[in-house]
């Protein structure tokens, strides 16, 4: 499972995602203390099993460095971990690897040394070390409260209830690690949370950290941010949910059960409303779907700099740029659809329409790649970044590959899903049908051995379970299934009725 004690000294480098470069940074300015790197699988399995590392340490989360198969040789000692520009942030010792053959991974562990620190980022600015944090703070109580939501009115009324009750400063930590909640980017939650922090007592910190979230009960998580909030210079911590892990540097404590009291027109503790009292509350779809709809959002949510940046973060479906992504055996009729879709959306109007269709995406922006596994992979990748790219400045993108894999597929919607909307439809034309239209002769050729790697034939294509729209040209027309995904738009607010 792991590597021989002897290891032969070399060198490799790594690039690291933006979650891996989120632990390697609380790693390094020690807000992961007393963890100095990344975890092995023994560790990983202690932590999983009992909330303790190998060794006993009390620890709640797992922090792993795995990679692809291949990535780094078995040879490597030590690995340069850089961001995506090529900066090499930090020098990992391997210490251990083991294989994970289920998800063609490898784990590396071992302790992690500075090489050169973070330079950019949005709001770098106010990522500030846990250091020169507890020196901003002083000396004193300070109540944390860590989010990856914006901040309403009843948060900020919870602490400021309960920075009154223990006379402290208040220490806001925006988790910009991954996509947070109700609003898409890190960016708007700590534009949100920046809002908010006009309505809390003066001398209120903003800190952005970069903790990545991990499927792991809530419990475990609170505690992780526990420890993290304590390394910023906090005293307690504010949670609505609890910890189930000991020995946390500093107490979790929750302001209680809120509602927002309709007859007074406040927030307040559920046992602090008269019986029979109306009260209150959005959830966060429910606040979602205001949002999307262009809804007005109440003011006994959030106070309007608040709701201001909520909605310049996630505006209405009919403003917001979207990417619809057909998928289908060669053959299915999804060019032809796309086609039609370009020419009616730009009929439209209102947003710019960008078509990128299988065949001319292969000539141009993936020209020099074969139909491998990996080649088709990087194939849709590239079509999911342009195309998420094109949504993010408030455009239309279709795209009609065949992606056949529902893994590289899932990666295109995560990178469209931080800016705009990823509408999945599957053209799901019997490959008998698509076989009898062809025109090229490309299913005779790949029958005779012709072309290997054929999707339908001699490749795999994953039926996709999470497609929006559903959709067989061997039953209805072209004409009737462009009108399907024109409804579908309409109706789910992304076109407006003409």
């Amino acid at each position: 499972m792991t590597a021989s004690a002897t290891v032969p000294q070399s060198e490799a480098s790594l690039t690291l995602d933006a979650g891996q470069l989120g632990d390697l940074e609380l790693l390094l300015s020690g807000a992961f203390a007393p963890l100095r790197g990344f975890m092995s699988s023994a560790d990983v399995a202690s932590v999983t099993a009992e909330g303790k590392l190998a060794d006993g340490t009390p620890w709640p989360v797992p922090v792993t460095l795995d990679v692809p198969a291949g990535a780094v040789p078995d040879s490597a000692a030590r690995v340069m971990l850089s961001d995506p520009e090529g900066t090499p942030l930090a020098a990992l010792r391997v210490e251990s690897r083991t294989a994970l053959p289920e998800e063609r991974l490898v784990r590396l562990a071992g302790p992690v040394t500075l090489n050169r620190p973070v330079e950019h980022g949005s709001f770098r600015r106010l990522m500030i070390s846990p250091e020169q944090a507890r020196a901003s703070l002083g000396e004193g109580p300070v109540l944390a409260f860590a989010t990856r939501a914006p901040l309403g009115r009843r948060q900020i009324g919870q602490l400021r209830h309960l920075a009154g009750q223990l006379k402290a400063r208040v220490l806001l930590l925006p988790l910009v690690a991954g996509q947070a909640e109700v609003v898409r980017q890190p960016e708007s939650l700590v534009r949100s949370v920046l809002a908010a922090a006009r309505s809390l007592p003066a001398g209120t910190l903003v800190v952005p950290v970069p903790l990545a979230a991990r499927p792991v009960p809530p419990e475990r998580m609170v505690a992780a941010e526990a420890i993290v909030a304590a390394a910023y210079g906090a005293t307690h911590l504010m949670s609505p949910v609890g910890s189930d892990v000991a020995e946390l540097p500093i107490p979790v404590v929750s302001a209680g059960d809120w509602a927002y009291d309709q007859r007074a027109e406040v927030w307040r503790p559920h046992a602090l409303i008269e019986a029979g009292t109306e009260i209150a509350d959005l959830t966060p779809d429910q606040l979602a779907d205001m949002l999307d709809t262009g809804a007005q959002v109440p003011d006994w949510f959030a106070p309007p700099p608040v709701v201001d940046e909520l909605r310049h973060a996630r505006p209405p479906r009919s403003e917001r740029g979207f990417v619809l992504f057909l998928t289908g055996l060669s053959g299915s009729g999804k060019s032809t659809i796309a086609r039609d879709l370009r020419d009616q959306l730009a009929e439209y109007g209102g947003r710019q329409v960008s078509l990128l269709d299988g065949d001319l995406v292969r000539s141009l922006l993936s020209a020099g790649l074969g139909f491998s596994r990996a080649d088709r992979d990087l194939n849709i990748a590239r079509i999911g970044y342009v195309a998420a790219e094109v949504a993010k400045h408030g455009g239309i993108a279709i795209c009609a590959p065949v992606a056949p894999f529902a893994e590289a597929r899932e990666r295109a919607r995560r990178m469209v899903s931080e800016v705009g909307d990823f509408l999945l439809i599957h053209v799901a034309t019997p490959v008998e049908v698509c076989e009898a239209r062809d025109r090229k002769g490309l299913y005779a050729k790949a029958r005779a051995g012709l072309i290997e790697q054929f999707t339908g034939i001699s490749d795999p294509y994953e039926e996709p379970a999470d497609a929006m729209l559903v959709i067989d040209t061997s039953v209805i027309s072209r004409e009737q299934a462009t009108a399907a995904i024109m409804k579908m738009l309409t109706d789910g607010g992304w076109l407006k009725e003409s």
